[in-house]
């Protein structure tokens, strides 16, 4: 028998941190799916959310989109998934379907874009309701709380790769050696690219991290690479390294920002974009990216190094993520009694 509330930490916006509630049991709409939570990875994003750097939502919804779980309710009209069966529900959470960005195949730009732990409720929790035609089946090698991060930094990373080339691109910079670089640099080697990491001031053990990982170099943020790059993509939040990523490229060249907010990019001179290099951003993702990248690491040795934590730590989960003390991606696992770590 299914419950009548469930744990859950919500948003205290006025205090910047996640609070321990009961929620009701979640309602399966028509084409709905409810899943058990079995883990669920702490993004950048949430982070953003709690710090009012998206604009906030009333009320704000149950946070958490890099959702593991298995399905115990199913709406009227879901039948992809069956009850026991495990799933992925990332960020994006519902489209219109109907105007031109959805019919054209760029369903990440629709303005009417709902999304998973900002418009609806998602994984802080013990269960959670998703859209079923907007999840994702998951390769059986990666067990729940390494494949929650493959549900964000994973499919983020991935289309920001494709956007910059994919493996066309020789020489990769990474710039935030976070959870998605993480992943997104294992594809990379896999591909025969090199990559060029980037970190934060004096982070000797990201640096070694990237190393460990097929990087061919790895350094701070404002050092200078060995060789030119082809293509860069930023994951951090800094605008200050759109011009140094620019000024790392060589010409032709593409730098991709990889996340959904950034501080201010200062002015830089015209010379840094001549030469027909190129600046884009990311914004969300398709199914369709989805598909691909699921079909991608199913064929790889990739391995996602994880942090787990209790529901119940959250708070403490997002400071290590905000004090970039993690090395891989943090891991909410409801139900657990200790914290443990695992790589």
């Amino acid at each position: 028998m299914l419950p009548i509330t469930m744990s859950a930490m919500v948003f205290d916006l006025s205090g910047h941190k996640l609070l321990a509630t009961r929620k009701p049991f979640p309602k399966a709409g028509d084409n709905d799916l409810v899943v058990r939570v079995l883990a669920c990875g702490v993004c950048r994003t949430d982070l953003h959310i709690m710090d009012n750097d998206l604009p906030s939502r009333d009320p704000p919804a149950i946070p958490g989109h890099e959702v593991v779980g298995q399905v115990v309710a199913l709406g009227r009209n879901a039948r992809r998934f069956s009850i026991g069966q495990r799933v992925g529900i990332p960020w994006l959470g519902k489209t219109c379907g109907s105007c031109a960005f959805c019919l054209m195949g760029r369903e990440n730009l629709c303005d009417q874009l709902l999304f998973t732990g900002y418009d609806r409720d998602g994984g802080f929790a013990e269960y959670a309701a998703a859209d079923e035609r907007f999840c994702f089946s998951l390769p059986e090698r990666y067990d729940d709380a390494h494949a929650a991060p493959l549900l964000c930094a994973g499919l983020i990373g991935f289309r920001a790769w494709r956007l910059a080339g994919g493996a066309t691109a020789h020489r990769l910079g990474l710039y935030g050696f976070g959870a998605a670089a993480h992943i997104i640099c294992q594809i990379a080697v896999s591909q025969g690219q090199e990559v060029f990491a980037f970190t934060r001031a004096n982070d000797q053990a990201g640096q070694d991290f990237a190393r460990s990982l097929g990087a061919t170099w790895a350094g701070a943020s404002n050092e200078q690479a060995p060789n030119s790059l082809d293509a860069a993509l930023i994951f951090a939040p800094a605008g200050e390294l759109v011009p140094a990523a620019l000024a790392a490229t060589r010409k032709g060249g593409i730098v991709v920002c990889a996340g959904i907010h950034m501080s201010a990019i200062p002015s830089f001179d015209y010379q840094l974009l001549w030469g027909e290099r190129v600046l884009k951003s990311v914004a969300n993702l398709t199914r369709a990216d989805g598909d691909a990248f699921f079909r991608l690491i199913n064929t790889l040795a990739l391995e996602t190094h994880v942090q787990t934590f209790r529901l119940e730590d959250a708070n403490a989960a997002v400071q290590a993520v905000r004090r970039g003390l993690i090395n891989g991606a943090a891991v909410l696992v409801p139900g657990t009694g200790t914290t443990p770590t695992a790589t």
